[in-house]
Formats: C-alpha cells, structure tokens, sequence
C-alpha cells in the first residue's frame, strides 16, 4: 500500500530537484542551531509519524521519522525497555528522524553504544525522489554496504529519513550515582581505571572539580560497586542526568546564557586535561569534552589539540559560527563525502552545505 504521506515528500523533492531548488528538511526543529547554516525551503516531515511495530519480546522498535522522541520513550517505557544511547532532547517536540539524522548519543553511549551501533533499518526518500529500504529489523542483517548507519549522523544530506528501526534494551533493575571531589586528572584516571574493570558503569559526568558516575544494573552489582568505589551518594540523581543529557545543565545554561561559542571534543579517553581558553564538562570516561569558549580561545588550536589525541573538536553551538562547525577533513574522506552526495542526492538540494560548505 502506498503511503500518501511519503508520496507527496517524493512529489516535493522531484519538483525541487528538477530546478535544483534547495530544501531544509524539519521535524521538530530542536537541533537547528546544530552544524552549517540551513538554506532553501522547508520541508516539514513531522506528519510522516507514528509507532509502526513494536514487539518487545523482540527489542526491536519500529517508528516513522516524525515521532517524538517522548512517545517512543513512552511506550518503551511502559515495557521496562529504553533507548539505550538517550537521544539528547535539547528541547521539547524532537523526533526519532532528528535524532537519528543528527546521530547524537547522550550519557550512556560509551557502555551501551551510540545512535548508529543501534540502528537496524531505515527508510529514506533520497534526493530524486526514490523511496529507498535499507537494513532489516534484526541484528543479523549486515550483509552489503550499511546505508543504515551511514545516513545515521548524515544530517539529512543524503536522503530524508522515513521510518527507523532500532534495538532495545530492558530498563536497568535500579542504578545508584556517587558523587567524588576531585580535579580533572583525577578524574580521568578514575573512570578510566573503573571502566577497565567488571564495574557496571553507565555514566559520568566532571564539572568544576567534582565527578558524578551512574551506576546501572542488578541490585547487587550496583551494591557491591558503590562499595566498592565509595563516593557519597547523589539526590535525585534522575534528574541530574537529564539535565546532562538534555544540555540543560547549569553548565550549558551558562554557555547560552553568555552566548558562548560552544565546543565539541570527541578524543581519546585518557587525553590529559588541557586548559583550552574556558570552562569545561567532560562526559563519557573522559572521551567527551564540552568547552564554553571565551574570546581567548583559539580556534586552531582547539582543533590541533583535539587531533592530536585521535579525535575532533566540533563548534557544537554559536550566536554566529565565524569557524567551520565541523572538524576539516582530510583529502580522502572529503572526497569519500563528495562522492556519497553524488550517488544519493545528485542535484544537492537535501540540507544542502549542512556539513560543509564544499556539498
């Protein structure tokens, strides 16, 4: 049966890539402020939404693209199971499509995995209007080039993502957050020491000198752990890590709030901390690193830096982005983009300069 609701987002884009007429795709709106400045005309998909399978003896969740994230939490919920990379919800009315677009992952990603290891099927309309099926509903379907998790963190450059298929997994029995004073180094040298040992952690979070690291699992493991560790022991710790994950925390209200330009570094985990030209939030065992810049912060080095222990320094928000918000690539890879754009959206017209200005 043909939807009429993916028909008329094919007829959309077919009329627009026939005189190369650049759509911004929109869900809910919420990571607007995320990557290179939109441009053309808005193509709304919020309506192409709604549950459409959900069996949770088989943690697998399919829905379309339009849904809000809290629905699909919701239901999961209800059946003691979660999304285990916790979606960042910056504010209300975000989708599954946004989030699986944008492929951010929220506190838990380093001990259950990213939006994209999680990520099973999915459909997309790509730039010419074909309705493509990539992926299945089960973990063995890895046959073939993974279009899944390519257009997983794509940012909607290669194809308007339809409907998702995920993995579940069940809600944790209890979880437990202790809470340690301690510098940064410190800090990192712990969770990294801790997260090589049958601890079962699954989250933290370093700000102004104090180490907050979640706890999830079977009672007695969360038992044993926090007795091991020892720490003190943190009140409504559930909202704490909301707040983490949502970006609400004291710490990016801040960033807001000043209009400070805000960095994302993703490198490896035991990078020692480096005074960079501003305030720090280190998430993920030290392989996540938020920094509020201020005008002493300098750009090239903050990306020399971030390379220079494997990773790479993304300009996550900005009042106005005077820098690339994602990391230069190298020759190869920028061609490897270029050439992706070209088979999937030929004409351009998808968010079209979403990661870079050069497709």
């Amino acid at each position: 049966m043909v939807d009429p609701g993916i028909e008329a987002l094919q007829e959309t884009i077919r009329r627009a890539a026939a005189v190369r007429s650049p759509l911004r795709i929109v869900g809910g709106g919420t990571k607007s402020f995320y990557g290179e400045k939109l441009v053309g005309d808005v193509l709304d998909v919020r309506d192409i939404a709604g549950i459409v399978d959900y069996e949770p003896t088989e943690l697998v969740i399919t829905a379309r693209a339009g849904t809000p994230i809290d629905e699909i939490e919701s239901a999961m919920g209800a059946s003691g199971q979660m999304l285990a990379f916790e979606p960042p919800r910056f504010a209300p009315g975000g989708t599954l499509g946004g989030a699986i677009a944008a492929g951010l992952s929220g506190p838990r990603r380093p001990y259950t995995g990213s939006a994209r290891d999680l990520v099973l099927g999915v459909k997309i309309v790509d730039g010419t209007g074909r309705a493509l099926s990539f992926g299945g509903r089960v973990m063995k379907n890895v046959a073939g080039f993974d279009v899944s998790r390519l257009t997983t963190g794509a940012m909607g450059t290669l194809g308007v993502v339809t409907e998702v298929s995920l993995k579940c997994l069940p809600l944790p029995r209890t979880e437990a957050t202790r809470l340690f004073d301690l510098s940064a180094d410190e800090s990192i040298r712990r969770v990294n020491e801790w997260g090589g040992q049958p601890l079962p952690l699954s989250a933290t979070c370093f700000h102004q000198g104090r180490l907050a690291v979640r706890l999830s699992g079977a009672p007695s493991a969360v038992a044993a752990a926090c007795a091991k560790m020892g720490g003190t022991a943190v009140d409504d710790a559930g909202a704490f890590w909301t707040s983490v994950r949502d970006q609400q925390h004291a710490f990016f209200a801040g960033a807001v709030a000043a209009r400070a330009p805000l960095w994302r570094l993703s490198v490896g985990s035991t990078a020692p901390y480096t005074d960079l030209g501003g305030e720090q939030l280190i998430e993920w065992g030290g392989a996540l690193r938020w920094l509020a810049a201020t005008p002493r912060t300098e750009v090239a080095r903050v990306r020399a830096w971030a390379a220079s222990h494997g990773g790479h320094a993304t300009l996550f928000r900005a009042a106005e982005k005077h820098a690339d918000a994602f990391h230069p690539l190298t020759p190869a890879l920028a061609e490897l983009h270029r050439r992706l754009k070209a088979t999937f959206d030929p004409h351009g017209i998808l968010n079209r300069n979403r990661l870079s200005s050069a497709f």
